[in-house]
């Protein structure tokens, strides 16, 4: 024990006075045991009698220990500050959710991280304001939601008891076939449709012209027209060009539809439309041309751009068309309707209702019903010779499209 006290001593002498001034006393010291620790064997070798010179110290080993431990500190330092900045800007959350500030009950740890990454303290508050509307409309949703299923509930209850037992019986086996029955008759015209359908091309390259909330709501309309020309009686053969593989457009599609994505009777391409139709058979519908629709044509090929407009950047749609050499058309609203306020741009599940009914009846004013009231006063009075000489006129001339749209359907076909 004569060799440790005697090596012990002058190794603390020059030591302790230089972890005392320090702040990180405690660091050093913890360093100090772990290489005494290390040394402790090969001091405890020597027996009492033994007169050996004391060990020098080892100062290639001394600066490894104070390395290792120094990048293992700085290391539980950055953990700790990121940890430290989370749980602070979980109270700042929660300190602002008391004071009945917009901030959202429930947030992930992603938005979490954005949120940190916000330069100023403005920038975090119309983020959380931004958080709070998305997840109060998703409350809103979901509790109108619940309420139309107890309403239906409550329907199919007042309705059960009003019917009697044989009533109750039938209309219990009509119930359970109907979804299966509808679903097989829809999916039998949407095959029809896309063999022998009139195309509809929706053109899908205008997703550098949007925010995202824009693409989310211009998909949601497009959710919304593929269903309506999916019910319809005569539906369109409906055409995604321009839809690139993991573009913006393709990866919200595919996480609104899921597993659906691949079962749908449409046509999604990157193809463009001059590259799949004659350019003498295409119309480009937009609200910015000159030349107004006055028929639909059944032998023509109708593209609607997938754009919403909220910044109102007019001329889009026009320009492409002019560079791709295409017609271009806009729908008579200023001939059928009073229109005072708002611009002519409307939604892609509007168009497509429109364009169905015209296909189907050949009606513009049957058509027009699917415009927004908001927008107009109301029908322009004309009169009733006028107004018969139209309908005779739109008559003939869809059954003559429509005879020339069917042989040029068979011979694109071919």
């Amino acid at each position: 024990m004569n060799v440790t006290v005697r090596f012990l001593r002058p190794f603390a002498r020059c030591l302790v006075p230089y972890t005392f001034h320090r702040k990180r006393s405690h660091f050093y010291s913890g360093v100090l045991q772990r290489y005494m620790s290390s040394k402790a064997p090969s001091l405890s070798c020597h027996n009492k009698d033994s007169a050996s010179p004391p060990e020098q110290l080892e100062l290639d080993g001394w600066k490894a220990t104070m390395k290792s431990s120094i990048q293992e500190d700085g290391v539980s330092e950055v953990s700790d500050k990121d940890e430290d900045s989370l749980a602070t800007t979980r109270e700042l959350i929660e300190m602002w959710r008391l004071l009945g500030k917009e901030v959202p009950e429930h947030i992930t740890e992603d938005e979490l991280k954005t949120l940190m990454e916000c330069a100023s303290k403005s920038a975090k508050k119309k983020y959380l304001r931004y958080l709070y509307g998305k997840e109060k409309a998703k409350k809103a949703k979901q509790a109108k939601k619940e309420m139309k299923a107890e309403a239906r509930e409550e329907a199919k209850r007042a309705r059960l008891l009003e019917t009697t037992a044989e009533e109750q019986q039938q209309d219990f086996m009509f119930l359970r076939l109907w979804d299966r029955q509808i679903n097989i008759a829809l999916g039998w015209k949407g095959v029809q449709a896309m063999q022998f359908g009139q195309p509809l091309v929706f053109d899908m390259a205008y997703d550098n012209y949007m925010k995202p909330s824009e693409l989310q709501n211009t998909v949601s309309q497009l959710l919304e027209s593929e269903g309506w020309n999916r019910r319809n009686v005569d539906p369109f053969h409906i055409y995604f060009c321009n839809l690139k593989i993991d573009s913006a457009y393709h990866r919200e599609l595919v996480k609104r539809y899921r597993e659906k994505w691949d079962k749908l009777l449409l046509t999604a391409t990157e193809k463009s439309p001059v590259d799949l139709f004659p350019k003498d058979s295409i119309i480009y519908l937009t609200a910015d041309s000159p030349n107004v629709m006055t028929t639909f044509k059944h032998d023509k090929i109708y593209i609607i751009g997938s754009f919403v407009d909220k910044n109102t950047q007019t001329g889009t749609s026009l320009a492409k068309a002019k560079r791709l050499n295409l017609a271009t058309e806009c729908l008579p609203l200023d001939k059928y309707l009073q229109w005072e306020i708002g611009n002519k741009n409307l939604t892609l599940d509007q168009m497509i209702r429109i364009l169905l009914c015209l296909k189907n009846t050949g009606n513009w004013e049957e058509a027009l019903k699917f415009v927004p009231r908001r927008k107009h006063t109301g029908y322009l009075e004309v009169s009733e010779q006028s107004q018969e000489l139209v309908r005779k006129l739109k008559k003939t001339k869809t059954l003559n499209s429509f005879r020339k749209g069917s042989l040029n359907a068979r011979t694109w076909k071919r």
